[in-house]
C-alpha cells in the first residue's frame, strides 16, 4: 500500500499546475504532472495514478476527448478524474459527464473545496480498489478450490474405474478375458463414441459402462463358460442368457454410466441385420452405446491371443469388421471406428498385458483338493453300502 496517493495534473498554464502543487502536497499528496492530453496518457500508462485533476482547454487532444481514452482502458474505468474548468454552462458539465468525468471543480480553484473533493474521490476510490482486490482474491481462491476439487474429483474417478475394471475382471475370472482386455474395450468404447461426435459426458459413461459388457457371466455355470469344445444347442442357449443376467444384475441405478452398463449387457450382442442376440433387435433399433462395445469386443478378441486361438493382425481384424459393416456392425459405427484406428492401436499397445488372471491360492487350492477327494470316497463308500444292502 502506498504512503501517498499520487494525483496526475494536465494543464497546459504552468502556474495553474503550481497552484494546484501548491495546494496539495502540504496535504501529504504526491503530484505529477502534464501540459497535454498525449502526456497525460502516456504520464498516465507509465505512473500508478490515484486521481487526475484535468483541464479542459488543452492544446491537441482536449480534457474530454482524454476522459473518452482514459476510460476505453479497463483499467482505468474507475480511476477518479475531475475536470478543472472555466465553463459553467450546463451542456459544457454534461459533456463532461458523459466522457466519462466523476466531478468539477471550476477556475479559479478553491483551496478547501479541492481538498475536500479530493478526498472524498480518494476514499471511494480506496473502497473500489478494496472490493476489486478482494474479487480478485476471492476469484483466485475459488479457482484455486475448483482446482483442488477437480483434482479430487479426478482421483475419485480414477479410483471409480479401477473399482469396475476389477470387478468385471472377477466376474470374468473362470473365462480367458484378461484384465488388458477389459481396459482395452473400455478405453477403445470412449474413443469411437467421440469419434463419432458423442458428447464428453456420455463418452465418459460409456468408459466406465463398457467394461461390465460380460459381467452376466458370472451367471453362467463352469461346465459351459470354460467347455474347451463346441457348445450344443441347449449349452448355447444358457451362454446367450449371460446378456440376460449382466443387465439384470445393474437394472434400476440412478447412476447415468450403470444405466448405460444395464443396456450395453442387454444389447452388445444384437447385430445390425437382427441376428443378434438375445432380442433378434435390428439396425437402430440397438441402442447406439450397444452397438458401439460390440465393435469394440470383436477388435480386441480378434486381435488377442487366447489358449484355443491365435490373434489376427489389426488389418486383418479391420477387413474382417469391414466386411461385416451392414451385417454385424452398424456401418456409422465401422467409419468411425476405422477413422480413428491410430488412436486404437495406441491404445493396443498401451493396454498390452494380456497375462491370464490367476486366482490360485495354494492353501485354497489344498483345500479343494483334500475336499474333492473326500466327495470321491464319499460316493465310492455309498456306492459299496448299496451294492451290499442289494445282495
Amino acid at each position: 500500500m502506498k504512503d501517498k496517493a499520487l494525483i496526475l495534473v494536465v494543464d497546459d498554464q504552468r502556474q495553474n499546475i503550481e497552484l494546484l502543487e501548491a495546494f496539495l502536497e502540504p496535504a501529504g499528496y504526491e503530484i505529477v504532472s502534464a501540459s497535454t492530453g498525449e502526456e497525460a496518457l502516456e504520464k498516465l500508462s507509465s505512473s500508478d495514478v490515484d486521481l487526475i485533476l484535468l483541464d479542459v482547454k488543452l492544446p491537441g487532444i482536449d480534457g474530454f476527448e482524454v476522459c473518452v481514452k482514459i476510460r476505453q482502458d479497463a483499467i482505468h474505468k474507475m480511476l477518479p478524474i475531475v475536470l478543472v474548468t472555466a465553463l459553467r454552462e450546463t451542456e459544457d458539465r454534461i459533456e463532461g459527464i458523459e466522457a466519462g468525468c466523476d466531478d468539477f471543480i471550476s477556475k479559479p480553484v478553491d483551496k478547501l473545496e479541492l481538498l475536500a473533493r479530493v478526498r472524498s474521490l480518494l476514499k471511494i476510490k480506496a473502497y473500489n480498489d478494496l472490493m476489486c482486490n478482494y474479487r480478485s482474491e476471492l476469484e483466485a481462491e475459488v479457482n484455486r478450490r475448483t482446482l483442488d476439487l477437480n483434482h479430487a474429483l479426478g482421483r475419485i474417478k480414477d479410483a471409480s474405474l479401477e473399482t469396475i475394471y476389477r470387478l468385471s475382471i472377477a466376474a470374468e475370472y473362470r473365462d480367458d478375458d484378461t484384465g488388458a482386455h477389459i481396459k482395452r474395450v473400455s478405453r477403445y468404447s470412449a474413443a469411437v463414441a467421440r469419434s463419432m461426435g458423442l458428447d464428453e459426458s456420455t463418452v465418459e459413461s460409456i468408459l466406465y459402462a463398457a467394461p461390465m459388457h460380460d459381467l452376466g457371466k458370472i451367471g453362467i455355470p463352469d461346465q459351459i463358460l470354460v467347455k474347451p469344445a463346441k457348445l450344443d444347442s441347449v449349452e448355447w442357449e444358457i451362454m446367450k442368457q449371460h446378456t440376460v443376467i449382466g443387465a439384470k444384475i445393474l437394472k434400476g441405478s440412478d447412476a447415468e454410466f450403470i444405466s448405460i452398463a444395464e443396456t450395453i449387457a442387454l444389447c452388445h450382442h444384437e447385430r445390425w441385420d437382427g441376428s443378434g442376440y438375445p432380442n433378434s433387435l435390428k439396425g437402430k433399433d440397438i441402442p447406439l452405446t450397444s452397438r458401439i462395445t460390440a465393435i469394440a469386443d470383436v477388435f480386441d478378441a480378434l486381435t488377442t491371443k487366447r489358449p484355443y486361438k491365435e490373434a489376427v493382425s489389426v488389418d486383418q481384424a479391420i477387413t474382417l469388421i469391414q466386411n461385416s459393416s451392414g451385417s454385424q456392425f452398424d456401418p456409422d459405427v465401422v467409419t468411425a471406428f476405422c477413422a480413428i484406428l491410430e488412436e486404437i492401436i495406441e491404445i493396443k499397445n498401451k493396454y498390452n498385458d494380456d497375462i491370464p488372471q490367476s486366482f490360485d491360492i495354494p492353501e485354497l487350492k489344498a483345500l479343494l483338493d483334500r475336499y474333492n477327494l473326500e466327495e470321491l470316497n464319499g460316493e465310492a463308500k455309498a456306492t459299496a453300502v448299496k451294492h451290499w444292502a442289494t445282495n
